[in-house]
């Protein structure tokens, strides 16, 4: 099974390129979507498209949508031959407001990416590939080549911006490419119908945890080693920054601790916070940061279930090192004291203090969780009003947390628990990793999609406020080539949802989905507002459990369709 094969050097010379669009009012749709040794046919954006399928339902490519979110399509190109420079566009066929044009359009190509393991407990719908080819990424690149008796899906999504009048919108997608020397040309018409619902943004707090090291740099600057803190390093920022934004994240984890400058003078600390402020500020001019998640000040003296220390600086002539310690011991001390007085004034000075939370340690649990309620403890006396969270294994921590992040099967084991909590004023939200595994949702490669989608369905029905994940782009060496993490047992999808390329990063069709559920659930709250027994039906009757669910897509539409229905009376 080969990739994609993307021939870059071909763009210098190429003068068509894929994605094009056109204002111009056009002829009414013309649907020529077979040709000889061809077919091009819309499949459902929630069904997953492998390579060697050429069978598909018959499908009428249409989206209910809210003002505010994106009309999301996938179509299936089949050829028995293979193709070259094969091209994607799309056009607005009728006279309303100009919806499908360059600005609100992206066309791509879903790739495969290989997971070579599954996962221990795998749900009894879990998705096979004969050939352990899954598909995933989506490459925005402008054309690419399609080898013969392969299936490749082409990925549109289509921005509806908040001031779109409502009614129908046609449109039309056309592939064009070679194919035995001759030119090829195939259209499939598609409807995108507006409502009059307006979404200003999501409610629901999500974060996606990035990771920003010597080796996650090199794979977005063609293997070259980027200088931390130089402007190569802060332009590769602002994409990881865009991104999490354009797909709704608006609470980013940034540290303080490690971004810090550190200076030592007879004990007293001098603390630079400028790269931190920096972080900060792009992250809140790219649209990603509504709440700032403190990185964590402690972590594991040991094995799992050992005592938790807190990262120390040790500040030498010429480099700062960290360690960790007790929070009993002097050297602790003395530096928290220090650093959390000088944090809190910074926050301050920058207008930050009231959307700052902040990260003790990760997940605790009934063996250690003493160590974490004697960090929190010492932390909050010197910052009693910022709100402290974490990822939990425990629930022995009486009133130290405000913000308790279950993982989504102890949410479901001691729901009463977390309930009693918001009924005492903190918040709980949830997170998936590892697990949970089994019939729940998550956001494994191997999981029809629609169970990526349905988790922010659970968040709405069960009254959770935020979600939060660990792995946005923790790539192995080859991330295209293998999505389950070597030695560290982690499923294929749970490390990271895009994918690197030189100076850019790829969008996922789990990451899409994704979006599409954060903005399900906004429209659910809306829906609460006007009809609050009619949201509660119908979510019900997609999300009957924390971990059963009604996956019918058909189903799944018709449920969203009469929510924007019931919205727009």
């Amino acid at each position: 099974m080969s990739k994609i094969a993307i021939s870059y050097l071909l763009i210098i010379f190429v003068a068509l390129p894929c994605i094009s669009f056109s204002q111009t009012i056009m002829h009414p749709a013309k649907e020529n979507k077979q040709s000889s040794g061809m077919m091009l046919e819309a499949v459902d954006p929630l069904q997953k498209v492998f390579p060697e399928v050429a069978l598909f339902p018959d499908l009428k490519a249409t989206a209910d949508v809210a003002r505010g979110e994106h009309a999301t399509f996938q179509f299936a190109l089949h050829s028995m031959l293979s193709i070259e420079h094969l091209t994607a566009s799309a056009i607005q066929l009728n006279q309303k407001y100009s919806l499908i044009n360059h600005q609100n359009v992206s066309i791509g190509y879903v790739d495969y990416v290989r997971m070579g393991k599954t996962y221990p407990a795998p749900p009894p719908d879990k998705l096979i590939s004969p050939t352990g080819f899954f598909p995933d990424p989506i490459i925005d690149t402008p054309f690419i080549d399609v080898n013969a008796d392969y299936t490749q899906p082409i990925w549109v999504s289509i921005n509806v911006p908040k001031n779109t009048p409502s009614g129908e919108y046609n449109g039309q997608l056309t592939v064009r490419g070679r194919m035995n020397d001759k030119n090829m040309e195939l259209h499939v018409p598609f409807s995108i119908h507006v409502y009059p619902v307006t979404i200003d943004s999501s409610s629901l707090w999500v974060t996606n945890w990035f990771y920003f090291d010597e080796r996650k740099l090199k794979l977005m600057n063609k293997g070259d080693s980027v200088v931390p803190y130089s402007d190569k390093y802060w332009e590769l920022l602002k994409v990881i920054a865009k991104k999490m934004a354009d797909y709704d994240q608006n609470v980013v984890l940034i540290s303080p601790l490690s971004l810090a400058k550190y200076s030592l003078n007879d004990g007293q600390y001098n603390i630079d916070f400028s790269h931190f402020d920096k972080y900060v500020e792009i992250f809140r001019q790219a649209g990603a940061l509504k709440r700032i998640e403190g990185g964590h000040i402690g972590s594991r003296m040991g094995d799992w279930n050992t005592s938790f220390g807190v990262t120390v600086p040790i500040v030498n002539t010429d480099t700062t090192i960290f360690e960790t310690h007790a929070i009993s011991d002097q050297v602790s001390q003395n530096f928290y004291k220090q650093f959390v007085q000088a944090l809190m004034a910074h926050l301050k000075e920058k207008g930050w203090d009231k959307i700052y939370m902040q990260h003790i340690a990760d997940e605790p649990t009934d063996q250690n969780y003493q160590s974490y309620i004697d960090i929190a403890s010492f932390f909050k006396k010197l910052a009693p009003g910022i709100p402290v969270i974490d990822a939990i294994g425990t629930k022995k921590l009486n009133n130290i947390l405000n913000i308790w992040v279950p993982i989504l099967d102890v949410l479901d084991k001691d729901y009463d628990y977390f309930e009693g909590r918001q009924s005492k004023g903190d918040e709980v939200w949830t997170y998936t990793c590892v697990g949970p595994q089994r019939n729940y949702a998550n956001r494994f490669i191997e999981l029809p999609l629609i169970k990526t989608r349905i988790l922010h369905w659970i968040n709405f029905r069960y009254n959770i406020t935020g979600y939060l994940h660990w792995g946005f782009n923790y790539w192995n060496e080859h991330p295209f080539d293998e999505t389950v993490q070597p030695n560290m047992e982690l499923p294929g999808g749970d490390s990271y949802i895009v994918y690197p390329e030189y100076e850019k990063l790829y969008s996922s069709i789990r990451l899409e989905t994704m979006r599409d559920g954060i903005m399900d659930y906004e429209l659910l709250k809306m829906l609460s507002q006007k009809h609050p027994d009619k949201a509660k039906e119908i979510c019900s009757q997609i999300v009957y459990s924390f971990d059963e669910y009604n996956t019918d897509i058909k189903d799944f539409r018709e449920k969203r369709k009469m929510i924007l229905e019931l919205l727009s009376k």
